[in-house]
């Protein structure tokens, strides 16, 4: 996979995407697979936003079912088998405690009675290849059973709890790139870094006017390019209505509502069970097993200032940690009980945007739109796609290239439903592991499996990358701290074959360094001088970068939003820097 913004311009397209998200990416492969030819563009690095600010869940929502939104728990609940199905290494059973307390909404047989509809919305659960990956229906444990597999539920009123199942994301921003990987495997091109400034269009008959390309800035050599298609899809997710006011000439015409989320990470405190949980002082969190590490979240608040300034401050983390320990208070989590923490804006349509008081992100529903601005506002040549969530953005990509092909004049069925994602052909996820680790003896069994865990079958490719240039084998297959799981290839390979350009590039969305807190001064300076020597940076640069990642370590003042806490920033950077 390789960045030509110069070849791009001078390509003409089917199908722009703007946005290399998890919904632009889900499209870009869909419409490969069916025979267009595609550009995707990305202002920043692919899955930089709310594909990696998520909850790390593939689900088909309870809360959905209690908001009585049935066509979305079906939709949801189809597509998590599909994502087993399809990216086997990626998407795994995570069985849910559900406490029960007293006879009302709470009680154990409201639950019972909800958590079986949503088995039978889920009747084709077990439609999958692979047997470790079948998901068994909900049952009741008592009262002391629920205790001693969560001491810190609140005891007072417990009944007992229910065990419910959904799936889990190993890595949610790696699962992005390996659909974008598998659209460029099928011909498209994709450049991050390039970010739409404008739309190239021209005078249709009758109203309105045609989109066809776009203008971008290169941010990597600073220049502009034109790129041409003969339909742009507008996948910018929490910018997405920023976009349509760039084609429309206009105020947008249709309206989001952007929600800030928080996640924390903590030590392991639920053993390989999630919670779900509901707090008395700040709605219900999940509490979930990742990585040897806890994953608690999300928060849900309406966000007004422009999301490329979103961050997490002091004040989200401590009033985060009252609403966790409220319904946890057994678990008396501290702000040194947080490992890590981060944060991502989902994206929400607004059904009602000339209503200028409070908006309600919580209750806001999590349904999709795909937008013809032919039929809007006259602007032909131009789709939206707008809210959505990660469980269902393969199904949503589908549904934007169907009303493509319509566009087009073409006609070919979507096939991602039975085509695993780049790295998806693996077979038994179990079996796998072992075979690739037996082939691979000379290194260590975690480190095999780990690999697994990241690229799936294209293990051997990334290794191979150790081998592109004579003399590089024995520095590339070592780790990059002791004790670290990931190897100098992998870093590697992350610039050579996957377009990182940025530190925080490699840290938090090709090899995972990053994403369970600052892994210390050892591995980053490890992957600083692999990517300093791999790209040319100077000592400037290389402080710039060390900079600049160091960041998602921090937060940010509660009162100016988007500016770094720097009183938090001291330590880090002179333990990182080379």
């Amino acid at each position: 996979m390789q960045r030509d913004l110069k070849k791009m311009s001078a390509t003409e397209y089917d199908l722009v995407i703007v946005g290399g998200g998890v919904t632009g990416a889900t499209t870009a492969w869909d419409a490969s697979l069916r025979g267009l030819k595609v550009a995707l563009l990305e202002k920043d690095d692919f899955a930089h936003a709310t594909t990696s600010g998520s909850s790390k869940l593939v689900h088909g929502g309870l809360r959905y079912l209690v908001n009585g939104e049935l066509k979305l728990v079906r939709e949801s609940l189809r597509e998590r088998r599909i994502w087993e199905n399809i990216a086997p290494h990626m998407v795994h059973p995570l069985p849910f405690i559900l406490p029960t307390y007293g006879y009302g909404k709470k009680g154990g047989l409201v639950l019972s009675i909800g958590l079986a509809f949503y088995d039978l919305l889920s009747y084709d659960r077990n439609f999958v290849s692979d047997d470790d990956k079948k998901i068994p229906g909900f049952r009741s444990i008592s009262r002391d059973e629920a205790l001693r597999l969560m001491p810190s539920l609140r005891a007072e009123g417990l009944t007992g709890a229910k065990i419910y199942y959904d799936c889990q994301m190993f890595a949610p921003e790696r699962l992005c790139l390996e659909c974008i990987e598998g659209a460029v495997e099928y011909g498209a091109d994709a450049a991050n870094y390039a970010e739409v400034t404008g739309f190239e269009t021209q005078d249709s008959i009758g109203r309105g006017h045609r989109v066809t390309g776009v203008h971008v800035k290169d941010h990597v050599t600073g220049e502009m390019h034109t790129i041409r298609g003969k339909v742009t899809v507008n996948a910018a997710g929490p910018w997405a209505d920023r976009m349509m006011s760039l084609a429309e000439d206009d105020k947008p015409s249709r309206g989001l509502i952007r929600s800030k989320g928080i996640h924390i990470i903590t030590r392991e405190i639920s053993g390989k069970n999630a919670l779900a949980i509901q707090s008395d002082i700040g709605g219900h969190f999940f509490v979930i097993p990742w990585r040897g590490h806890t994953i608690i979240g999300t928060t849900d608040t309406v966000f007004k200032d422009d999301p490329d300034r979103v961050g997490v401050t002091e004040d989200d983390l401590r009033d985060f940690l009252s609403v966790v320990n409220d319904g946890l208070p057994g678990l008396n989590l501290k702000r040194e009980d947080v490992l890590h923490f981060y944060v991502g804006i989902r994206p929400l349509i607004d059904n009602a945007p000339g209503d200028t008081g409070p908006k309600d992100s919580y209750k806001a529903s999590r349904e999709a739109e795909v937008c013809d601005h032919e039929e809007l506002n006259g602007v032909d040549g131009f789709i939206s796609a707008l809210g959505g969530k990660w469980t269902t953005s393969r199904h949503l990509a589908e549904q934007i290239v169907d009303m493509a092909l319509a566009k087009l004049g073409r006609q070919a069925k979507c096939e991602t439903h039975c085509t695993p994602v780049y790295g998806g052909e693996i077979g038994r996820l179990k079996s796998f592991i072992t075979r690739t680790q037996k082939r691979h003896s000379e290194l260590p069994k975690e480190v095999v499996e780990n690999l697994c865990n990241f690229y799936g079958s294209r293990v051997d490719e990334v290794l191979a990358t150790a081998d592109e240039r004579p003399g590089e084998r024995a520095e590339l297959m070592r780790r990059v701290a002791a004790g670290n799981p990931v190897l100098c290839v992998q870093v590697v390979h992350a610039i050579r074959h996957e377009m990182a350009r940025h530190l925080s590039d490699v840290l938090f969305r090709r090899t995972g360094l990053g994403t369970l807190g600052h892994p210390g001064a050892a591995a980053i300076n490890r992957v600083l001088a692999v990517m300093a020597r791999e790209l040319g940076w100077d000592d400037t640069r290389m402080a710039n970068e060390i900079a600049d990642a160091l960041r998602l370590f921090t937060t940010q003042p509660s009162t100016q939003p988007g500016v770094l806490n720097v009183a938090t920033m001291v330590e880090a950077p002179k333990a990182a820097r080379p």
